[in-house]
C-alpha cells in the first residue's frame, strides 16, 4: 500500500507532549487550590459554629472582690481544649482584662472563670466568671455589662481567632 495518502495536517509529537503538560500543570493548580481550601475550613476556620448563651451569677454584688458576675454557657460547637482557650471580659466599657483559669489563679489576677475538671468545654457545660483581686462591679447601678470575649488561641503557625463575643449583665440585686 502507498503512503501517500497519509494525513498531513496532524498535530506533530512536539505540540502534543507540551499540551499534555501544559494541561496536566494547570489541573495540578486547580487540584491544589481546592485541597487547600478544605485544609484551611478543617484547621480552625468556621468558627462561627460556637453559640453561647449567658446569665447572671446569682447572688448580690458589693464593693468586694471576688464576686461571680456571669454564667457563660456552650450551646453548639465541638469540645473546646481548655489550653487553647482564652476568657477576657469588659465591664462597664471600662479596659479588657484577660481572665485567669480559677484553678491555676495565684490571686493575682483581674478576673477568673471556673470550669469543670475535664480537659474539654462540651456542648451543655458552663464557665462562671468571677472578679479577682479587684472590684469590677459593686452594684451601685444594679449592675455591670459584662462583654465576654472567648479566643481560640493559635497553635504553631495559626493565629489566634475570636470564637465568640458574648454581652451578658451582672444584675446586682439576685
Amino acid at each position: 500500500m502507498n503512503n501517500e495518502n497519509r494525513n498531513e495536517e496532524a498535530v506533530s509529537p512536539v505540540i502534543a507532549t507540551i499540551l499534555m503538560v501544559a494541561i496536566t500543570v494547570v489541573l495540578a493548580g486547580v487540584l491544589y487550590v481546592w485541597a487547600s481550601s478544605l485544609a484551611d475550613d478543617s484547621t480552625g476556620g468556621g468558627l462561627d459554629k460556637y453559640q453561647f448563651d449567658d446569665r447572671d451569677a446569682a447572688g448580690t454584688m458589693s464593693d468586694a472582690a471576688g464576686e461571680k458576675l456571669v454564667h457563660i454557657k456552650m450551646t453548639q460547637g465541638d469540645d473546646l481544649s481548655w489550653s487553647v482557650l482564652k476568657v477576657s471580659i469588659v465591664v462597664d466599657g471600662g479596659n479588657s482584662l484577660t481572665c485567669a483559669d480559677a484553678s491555676k489563679d495565684d490571686g493575682t489576677a483581674d478576673c477568673t472563670y471556673e470550669t469543670d475538671d475535664d480537659n474539654y468545654w462540651s456542648t451543655s457545660e458552663e464557665i462562671t466568671i468571677n472578679e479577682g483581686d479587684v472590684d469590677l462591679c459593686d452594684g451601685a447601678d444594679g449592675g455591670c455589662d459584662v462583654d465576654v470575649t472567648l479566643t481560640k488561641i493559635g497553635v504553631g503557625n495559626e493565629d489566634d481567632k475570636v470564637i465568640r463575643e458574648v454581652t451578658a449583665y451582672a444584675d446586682a440585686n439576685n
